[in-house]
């Protein structure tokens, strides 16, 4: 190892080890163990006690007594009635505890489920790690960010089939890889900077079929920036079948490998 790449290599270690120790949260990804999509059925639900239903175009209902332990978000102690709550659509949604499990309340393409986050769950308790490419220094490179002449709402599909997302494109990304000039459609960060959604010749074989993700520092003036590819990750779904993760925008699928970032963990959900 050359005295220029250890604090490069440090650094990937302790980024990599936060990135693992935020999956193993009691309530993180790796703790679904179920999806139930509410409709018009009379709101029971296998395993949870209670009663959730849509009440509405906008709000899901739950109707609990204290003897069912079911807290809504904000509250100080179970629920002994019912409670009507309104989750954004694509957004995260209302967190409902129940127990030592959470329920979350979702709301994707005006459709309402419920995910079940369960400490206990063997994804979480037996997980050891996300498979990936060592780290490689030549594996961080320059690239050049283009802005759009405004932001713009594109239309992605789910891994769940019928199901859209709805993110915000901002501009696109050029940078070298593979001896050529690659390019990449850039969506807007959660929380500032860059997220590049995209496939890759990996895709569907080492790495994980549905995508995976490079969120990036906000861009210079100049618009350059640094990508660091060991830092590709998994999406949720990459982890768990109970999640709704959505697929690569329209272009965003390289014709070469990137052999860089995380592979296949060993139980996927479907791509």
């Amino acid at each position: 190892m050359t005295s220029t790449e250890a604090p490069g290599r440090t650094a990937h270690d302790a980024w990599r080890a936060a990135r693992e120790e935020t999956l193993r949260e009691p309530h993180g990804w790796l703790s679904l163990t179920a999806l139930h999509w509410l409709d018009d059925g009379d709101g029971t639900l296998p395993g949870l006690p209670g009663r959730w239903r849509v009440a509405g175009p906008d709000e899901v209902a739950v109707t609990a007594t204290a003897a069912d332990g079911v807290v809504p978000p904000g509250a100080d102690g179970p629920l002994e009635d019912t409670v009507h709550l309104r989750p954004v659509d694509g957004a995260p949604g209302a967190m409902v505890a129940v127990g030592d499990r959470v329920v979350e309340i979702a709301r994707r393409t005006g459709s309402y489920a419920l995910r079940v986050r369960d400490p206990r769950a063997l994804t979480r308790t037996a997980f050891t790690g996300v498979p990936a490419w060592g780290y490689d220094p030549a594996a961080v490179v320059d690239a050049v960010f283009t802005p759009y002449d405004a932001p713009r709402t594109v239309t992605v599909d789910a891994v769940v089939a019928g199901l859209q997302h709805f993110p915000t494109a901002v501009g696109e990304v050029a940078f070298g890889w593979a001896g050529g000039t690659q390019r990449l459609v850039a969506l807007a960060g959660k929380d500032g900077g860059l997220s590049l959604h995209f496939r890759d010749a990996t895709s569907g074989d080492t790495t994980y079929g549905g995508g995976r993700i490079l969120r990036t520092d906000d861009p210079a003036p100049d618009g350059t920036l640094r990508l660091d590819l060991n830092r590709v990750v998994n999406l949720p779904c990459a982890f768990t079948a109970h999640a709704t993760c959505p697929l690569p925008p329209a272009g965003n699928v390289l014709d070469v490998a990137v052999e860089a970032g995380e592979r296949t963990p060993p139980h996927p959900g479907p791509a």
